[in-house]
């Protein structure tokens, strides 16, 4: 406590009007982002929209007291997601209360060892993993989590699966259920990210959430299929 007391004058000695441009637009920049990118993250992992705010915003307080770091990001991520959804659903329907039971329970599990794992300093144990096996994890998590986000796409519904093949299975089964709505938002979303990321200082991510939320409305695309968060329930 005594070492962030002394720094407090330090960083009001760096204060400018730059820096603070810089910092209101980086936080900004994140809050646009978490949003969307935690409920997303919520929904691959089985839970509710609300949950991936919980897991977005809390963190960021209590890591911004106790530590600090320019390349770390704090929050949900599509891996742990994924390990969330893969370890859990096998002992509980995903978003019944039972499954949001053992979730939150594994996370105070997986949080003690991480706490005990750092009070020993065993940290160096990750040295020991091959950088083969994290580039083949990641790879295989990345594609498990590309095809199973392809369901939404086409607005159709298909039964969630970690097998490549299985989910290709259920693709082809239901493609003849594929909402054009849906399908054409997908396209237009993915080119229009193409196009804005070739213009510098425009925010394409944020530029298609509000482009989208505003086509959806004012069309009531809702009314013809295409399925939208709607309310977060309050928690």
């Amino acid at each position: 406590m005594s070492n962030k007391i002394l720094h407090f004058p330090n960083q009001f000695t760096n204060l400018n009007r730059n820096n603070v441009q810089n910092d209101v637009l980086a936080g900004f920049t994140i809050f646009i982002m978490l949003v969307p990118q935690g409920m997303a993250y919520a929904m691959l992992a089985g839970l509710p929209p609300v949950m991936g705010l919980y897991a977005s915003i809390i963190p960021l307080f209590l890591y911004a007291w106790f530590a600090s770091s320019k390349h770390l990001s704090i929050g949900p991520v599509a891996t742990t997601s994924l390990l969330v959804f893969t370890g859990v659903s096998v002992y509980a329907e995903p978003n019944s209360a039972s499954y949001l039971s053992l979730v939150l329970t594994l996370t105070l599990l997986v949080g003690g060892i991480q706490l005990v794992f750092g009070l020993l300093k065993v940290g160096f144990i990750v040295k020991f993993i091959p950088h083969s096996v994290l580039n083949g994890y990641t790879s295989a998590a990345a594609i498990v989590i590309g095809m199973s986000q392809f369901k939404h796409l086409l607005g159709i519904e298909v039964p969630n699966h970690l097998q490549i093949h299985l989910l290709l299975i259920e693709l082809v089964k239901h493609v003849q259920e594929l909402n054009p709505y849906t399908f054409l938002i997908a396209l237009g979303s993915i080119l229009l990210l193409i196009g804005l990321k070739r213009i510098k200082g425009i925010p394409g991510a944020f530029v298609l959430v509000i482009v989208s939320i505003v086509f959806v409305s004012f069309f009531h695309l809702d009314d013809k299929g295409v399925h939208i968060v709607g309310g977060v329930s309050n928690g």
